[in-house]
């Protein structure tokens, strides 16, 4: 297949579908697509060979130069993101936020997790009917990352509303939702020098503090670097686990087998958890940029090309899952939900962990669960979720 030949998708579209006829068709055409962008990659092999290819390097700095943004807050703190850095810089920040996210450490807070989930299912304001993302999702994805940072849950409405608005900047409609991102960036910031301050005026034992130490030595985290990353925290941890618990769920509509079987092996959350992020996961692409120019399988990639690996095309695959079924008892091939080389997700096991436990919490409590009313979502390219899902179902103690 000729670059010339190849299918061509315009995926600034907001009406443009990772899921879509369209890339399946392109799928069995050939391993790749023309963009507005550069190319994307649709099958599993090609995806997990160019997600570490060492002549491709991280692709996301570009992302507001090509919706035209390429200066303001939102374009310095883009650029800043420890996601967005190369080498040393990299490297020395993401070691710097790791003990956020040990293992340890998400290990003993399951307990909580647990008990919060529970919590948030027994204050549903109607019985057998819930708003799923506003009185589950945001709550519990807000009050988690407030407990791994050591900051008061009772400001979880603060930290997913202006989050949630910052997660716009992830999809397509970047551009128009600018006004709304920066508001809520320099909101965010607001917040994050205050509990600054309060940490070097009262250390605690918490990971806030800990940034705060990191950055006396100027050598190790500036102060705009501090800033910055706390942001990303803030933001990152919410903004995956809502959007996935969402796009679970939906997937779970679609197969109330899986469901109850997941409420009767509760031991199934793990698995539940990837299964539901290779055929649905929040993050539609992972990319890339060319570093230099370079041939793969035949195509040319010139220096500077954006490169994106679209993460639920590869998973639903039939070159590497061949069944195509959707089935938490499986075992299948890792999916790219989270990324993958230097730049894999800093926080993908606290989004595994607090997923598995909420999933089968939720399938033994929300039996027979069903749409009830009107559901609306993000465009199905960049980052996806759903905004609201009014369920009806059978409650169970």
């Amino acid at each position: 297949m000729s670059s010339r030949t190849a299918p061509y998708f315009n995926i600034a579209d907001p009406a443009f579908s990772v899921q879509s006829q369209e890339v399946r068709d392109a799928r069995e055409h050939g391993w790749y697509a023309r963009t507005n962008y550069g190319i994307a990659v649709l099958r599993y092999d090609e995806v997990g060979e160019l997600l570490t290819h060492p002549k491709l390097r991280q692709g996301s700095v570009k992302w507001p130069e090509h919706h035209g943004i390429t200066s303001g807050p939102f374009a310095r703190w883009w650029s800043n993101w420890v996601l967005n850095k190369e080498g040393q810089d990299h490297r020395r920040l993401r070691r710097l936020m790791n003990p956020a996210f040990s293992r340890r450490l998400i290990t003993g807070l399951v307990p909580r997790f647990q008990e919060l989930a529970g919590e948030l299912v027994d204050a549903f304001a109607e019985p057998g009917r819930c708003e799923f993302v506003t009185e589950f999702a945001e709550p519990y994805a807000a009050r988690v990352i407030a407990i791994m940072l050591g900051l008061p849950e009772s400001e979880w409405r603060m930290i997913a509303r202006e989050s949630a608005t910052i997660g716009l900047a992830m999809g397509v409609t970047i551009a128009e939702d600018l006004p709304r991102i920066e508001a809520a960036l320099d909101n965010l910031y607001g917040y994050v020098d205050e509990v600054i301050e309060d940490r070097l005026r009262s250390p605690r034992d918490d990971f806030v503090t800990t940034l705060v130490r990191a950055e006396a030595d100027q050598d190790r985290l500036s102060r705009a670097e501090l800033r910055d990353s706390m942001v990303l925290l803030i933001f990152g941890g919410f903004d995956t686990t809502r959007n996935q618990l969402g796009l679970a769920m939906r997937t779970f509509l679609r197969h109330p087998d899986q469901w109850a079987l997941l409420g009767e092996r509760p031991e199934l959350g793990p698995a539940a958890v990837e299964e539901v992020m290779r055929v649905n996961p929040t993050t539609t692409w992972v990319t890339r940029e060319a570093l230099e120019d370079f041939t793969y399988k035949g195509l040319d990639i010139e220096a500077g090309t954006t490169v994106h690996l679209f993460t639920e095309s590869a998973g639903t695959d039939p070159r590497a899952v061949p069944d195509g079924t959707f089935d938490i008892t499986a075992e299948r091939p890792a999916h790219f939900g989270f990324g993958g080389g230097i730049h894999y997700c800093l926080g993908h096991l606290v989004a595994r962990t607090d997923m598995s436990v909420a999933l089968p919490l939720l399938a033994r409590r929300l039996r027979d669960p069903r749409v009830d009313g009107e559901v609306r979502s993000l465009p199905l390219s960049g980052n996806t979720g759903p905004i609201t899902l009014p369920l009806a179902f059978t409650p169970r103690p």
